[in-house]
């Protein structure tokens, strides 16, 4: 066995949002290889988020890099990231309800992608950027799923895999992503989140207002352009 071989393997669902790319440097910081998937799925951002996946696995030297064009997402339509007919609402960052750029499912499909792509390369883990403030708002983002998801893959693959599925931020906030990633020298430069334009950033949907939030409340320029830039900053 070459020493590139004994090194541990994991696929990163790297979309291009800064959540992925600190999960993808905290697996490399884990001393994994990283091999990186990305899907297009017609979100309105999809070529953005592409560039921007695509940047950071080459920072990252990936292995691989996997790109999936899949349709059927947006073929089902029923969220306002992947139908046209429904626009992409403003932040509410004190809202319980389920928001309308919830993908019906998506992680499933995303996942499912992920670990055939991992079993075929003898990977040790599929990591995934989800969060609590994720799964406050997402179902398929919850703990409880991605335990399931964890304990199905363990039944649908061959005895001898062993695929373990981490979510190394599932119990923190945005801005403890944030934190991470400026630990990590995440280059923030080559990510995005909005939801509704490529560039510059619309600065006031749910993700932009998150992810501003989470620099202001670090005391960080987020490094990305904003048509504008509200404050979001948590008050004392």
């Amino acid at each position: 066995m070459t020493e590139s071989d004994s090194h541990k393997r994991a696929v990163v669902l790297l979309s291009g949002g800064m959540d992925s790319a600190t999960t993808a440097y905290e697996a490399k910081a884990r001393g994994y290889d990283i091999y990186a998937l990305h899907t297009s799925y017609g979100q309105k951002t999809e070529s953005k988020e592409y560039d921007c996946a695509r940047a950071l696995a080459d920072e990252l030297d990936a292995k691989d890099f996997l790109h999936i064009e899949t349709s059927h997402l947006k073929q089902i339509g029923a969220s306002s990231l992947t139908d046209d007919s429904m626009d992409v609402e403003d932040a509410d960052l004190d809202s319980e309800e389920i928001p309308t750029s919830y993908v019906p499912f998506r992680n499933a499909n995303l996942l499912s992608m992920a670990v055939s792509y991992a079993e075929a390369n003898d990977c040790d883990a599929v990591f995934v950027g989800a969060h609590s403030e994720d799964y406050s708002g997402y179902p398929d983002c919850r703990p409880e799923f991605f335990e399931a998801f964890e304990a199905m893959v363990d039944v649908g693959t061959k005895p001898e895999t062993n695929i373990s599925l981490e979510v190394p931020f599932v119990n923190d906030s945005k801005t403890d992503i944030a934190r991470r990633g400026l630990e990590l020298n995440v280059p923030f430069e080559h990510t995005w989140s909005c939801y509704r334009a490529e560039e510059p950033a619309c600065g006031t949907c749910d993700s932009c207002a998150f992810r501003l939030q989470a620099f202001q409340n670090l005391g960080e320029r987020d490094p990305i352009p904003y048509a504008e830039r509200p404050e979001y900053v948590e008050s004392a």
